[in-house]
């Protein structure tokens, strides 16, 4: 029987995390090298993931970057053909890349802002896992896939009502992907943060009036740091949630059951 301490571990496995470059993303990335995973980092950017990936070799970590717009089906194939190519597999997906363009009354969300928001959020999502899913089944092996969503998938989110929408149906597909291939031993979950210190949420968190909204509702009284998702990751990916499958994992400093 493995130590508690080595079911969190990640020695030969490969995991492919998007939006990488920075926050909750970067802080994934990390903690998975630092439990033996190979991580391939996946941005628009390369000098942003470059930089990533030169604190994770730093640290005696193995990480390979990969510039990919997630919104494009192509790009996602190419990049896990690449991670592949690299490192002759994937055994871990964290779909983390997500965007939120505008900020207002459901009602007048313009149609390209609508259209962005899908299309990374959801599409991005589901290429992803799709991609990675295939490959598993192929190699007639196990794997994890970690979806970011938000409590904003399980709550009203005014002002940010296609967002939620968006997370919502992570939330779903979450679901029924674990239904339809748990039987394969891929395992599909979801994170849940509520609101968290990173440069996507600057503009909730730089609000007084909304940041105070949101901690006066959360009975922890503050908002999370990145490295706070760290350990939910770190479970799901790893053996210690062998047993877990189709669930979302709400973080959020209490703020849903007050």
């Amino acid at each position: 029987m493995s130590s508690p301490s080595s079911l969190f571990r990640l020695d030969g496995k490969v995991a492919v995390l998007t939006g990488a470059s920075r926050g909750i993303g970067e802080a994934m990335a990390t903690a998975f090298a630092s439990q033996g995973a190979k991580v391939v980092l996946a941005s628009r950017k390369l000098a942003d993931l470059q930089a990533v990936c030169d604190r994770i070799t730093a640290a005696g970590g193995t990480a390979l970057p990969i510039a990919c717009h997630v919104g494009k089906s192509a790009e996602i194939a190419a990049m896990i053909d690449a991670a592949i190519a690299a490192f002759g597999q994937v055994d871990v997906l964290v779909n983390n890349a997500a965007t939120n363009p505008y900020f207002g009354p459901l009602v007048d969300t313009p149609d390209a802002a609508f259209d962005k928001t899908f299309e990374v959020n959801v599409k991005g999502y589901f290429a992803a896992a799709r991609e990675v899913i295939r490959h598993l089944q192929r190699r007639g092996a196990p794997g994890s896939i970690i979806n970011v969503a938000s409590v904003a998938g399980l709550r009203a989110a005014p002002f940010q009502g296609c967002y939620g929408m968006t997370k919502a149906a992570i939330i779903s597909m979450t679901q029924t992907l674990a239904t339809e291939v748990g039987g394969a031993g891929i395992r599909i979950n979801a994170i849940a943060p509520g609101l968290v210190e990173t440069r996507f949420a600057q503009a909730l968190i730089q609000n007084d009036a909304v940041h105070q909204h949101i901690v006066s509702r959360t009975p922890l009284g503050r908002h999370a740091q990145p490295s706070e998702l760290v350990g939910a990751a770190l479970f799901l990916a790893s053996d210690a949630s062998s047993y877990m499958n189709g669930h979302t994992l709400v973080l959020d400093g209490g703020m849903t059951i007050a």
